[in-house]
């Protein structure tokens, strides 16, 4: 797709890798890579596994767009908001390998896949925004609400609160948790069974369900538009 983001095809599946140096951060390039990755997947009928590199699925967006100025950082959470509408209510199944730490952005497209599957150990799960000074924004705050209890929602968004692989899957950020070496095979294997279902069915009826959140979503960015982002030093 480009430098940052591989595509890979297999028969029953895609395999779509983010490689963005140390943190995988989430950038316009990454950003429009992952695009034209769920471009090619749909093109080409395919149930995506979107992955990182060993021991980091994302660290969020990347820093150097979000500290040069207000209007940038509001430009990338624009498009990091407009990529999850997309995955939330993307037609193909779309299975997250997550190898590691997944914080900020890196977390909230945990929130926005249909599958996903973490990796034992000591890692580092969550949204820190309020930890960093930044005042959730109000598309981050839906994408929560779609996918995580109350309890957890107040806890993650609120209180800043970063979990471990384990605690994740209570929060509602992952589905399952496997050693490192299971990972893509077990994405492979959720990938197969993905194969059974009806397509059409399937991506009517994920339409069904997330109608509220993705109207909500919707309406979250157009607000986003119109207000200034929030960044407390």
């Amino acid at each position: 797709m480009n430098e940052f983001v591989n595509y890979q095809s297999e028969e029953n599946y895609a395999i779509i890798t983010i490689n963005n140096g140390k943190a995988n951060a989430i950038s316009h390039d990454v950003i429009a890579g992952l695009n034209a990755g769920l471009d090619k997947a749909e093109q080409d009928d395919k149930t995506v596994i979107l992955t990182g590199t060993t021991g980091i699925f994302s660290g969020g967006f990347d820093l150097k767009v979000m500290t040069k100025s207000a209007e940038s950082a509001k430009e990338l959470v624009t498009k990091g908001s407009k990529l999850s509408l997309r995955m939330l209510s993307f037609s193909k199944p779309i299975i997250i390998a997550c190898n590691g730490h997944a914080i900020a952005k890196g977390a909230f497209l945990l929130l926005s896949s249909d599958y996903r599957i973490g990796v034992e150990g000591d890692f580092k799960i969550g949204l820190n925004e309020v930890m960093i000074g930044m005042t959730m924004h109000n598309a981050g705050i839906a994408i929560a609400k779609s996918r995580l209890s109350e309890v957890y929602l107040n806890r993650s968004v609120n209180n800043a609160e970063i979990f471990s692989s384990k605690d994740a899957l209570k929060a509602g950020f992952l589905d399952v948790i496997v050693p490192e070496t299971h990972l893509l095979p077990t994405a492979i294997k959720v990938a197969e069974m993905f194969t059974k279902l009806n397509k059409k069915a399937h991506a009517a009826t994920k339409l069904k369900v997330r109608k509220p959140h993705l109207e909500a979503l919707e309406n979250a960015i157009e607000l986003d538009l119109k207000a200034e982002i929030s960044l407390n030093s």
